[in-house]
């Protein structure tokens, strides 16, 4: 009986550390998940604040722009065409 006392105190102990590293692992993703909830709210505010370079131009100004980048790209091509 000696040997499985022994086995039995063993596994509790084992059984013990376990239930203490779940319980600091749960602890642990808690508190990331609390830290990753503020970085995704303050990427939304910075990103609220952000503009593309399109967003501040007209439409006009886009296609004049669409217009010299085609020209451009015709530029190139002729370019490496000869």
């Amino acid at each position: 009986m000696a040997v499985d006392e022994i086995q039995k105190e063993t596994f509790l102990k084992l059984l013990d550390q376990i239930r203490t590293q779940v319980g600091m692992l749960k602890k642990k993703n808690r508190e990331l998940n609390k830290e990753n909830q503020r970085l995704r709210n303050k990427l939304n505010e910075v990103h609220k604040d952000q503009t593309d370079i399109f967003s501040s131009i007209s439409e006009s100004e886009r296609i004049a722009m669409r217009h010299q980048v085609n020209g451009l790209i015709k530029k190139i091509d002729k370019y490496l065409d000869e």
